[in-house]
């Protein structure tokens, strides 16, 4: 029953923390062209950028060397 209450508890405390997490300040309407013109170039930049993104070839994963493993010497017997 211990269990069951904590993770109750832990579920609730983390659903609480996203509800806060998710509040905000409403939209707000600006009528300053310069605003406009600023977020419009950023949209456009975002959108160029992942179109290069997507057509540019993955890039080549960088190889990954090991050293070389040595065992032990086995223990003489007695």
């Amino acid at each position: 029953m211990k269990k069951v209450s904590l993770a109750i508890l832990v579920s609730l405390s983390a659903l609480t923390g996203a509800a806060y997490a998710q509040q905000d300040q409403g939209i707000r309407m600006s009528t300053d062209p310069a605003k406009a013109a600023d977020i419009e170039q950023r949209a456009q930049d975002l959108q160029s950028k992942q179109q290069s993104m997507e057509s540019a070839p993955p890039a080549p994963m960088k190889q990954h060397q090991k050293g070389m493993h040595h065992k032990k010497p086995a223990a003489p017997a007695q």
